[in-house]
């Protein structure tokens, strides 16, 4: 395992640690550019009370957020971002220690705030 997915891994156990609210029925993670360092974003975890796949805006409504406690990683490129993320999540829903709330789930996707949404995995 890399430290990446392993400082990733830690941050989400804690997050994912607490009784979730009910009614989630999709997960986003959503991602953040820093608006000083190109290259440093920012990770946010959404619970959703919806999933729609034919309806991209179903990550706009919240049941549950980790707010500004936010996971930090730096990468050369959103694009680089977005797919390092992508893996890295996908690594979390194989060996996470609370993978079973996320798999519950009807999607887990993930996306930049302002562009569209990747799913990772989807029930």
């Amino acid at each position: 395992m890399t430290k990446d997915y392993l400082d990733f891994a830690e941050w989400l156990d804690i997050v994912l640690a607490p009784e979730l609210p009910e009614g989630i029925a999709a997960f986003c993670f959503n991602l953040y550019e820093d608006a000083e360092d190109a290259h440093l974003f920012a990770f946010q975890l959404i619970g959703a009370p919806g999933y729609d796949p034919l309806l991209p805006d179903w990550a706009c409504e919240e049941l549950y957020s980790t707010g500004e406690y936010l996971f930090l990683r730096r990468s050369l490129t959103w694009e680089s971002c977005l797919e390092e993320g992508a893996a890295l999540v996908r690594s979390y829903l194989e060996l996470g220690l609370y993978r079973a709330k996320l798999l519950a789930a009807k999607a887990v996707a993930i996306g930049f705030v302002d562009g569209d949404l990747l799913t990772i995995r989807e029930a």
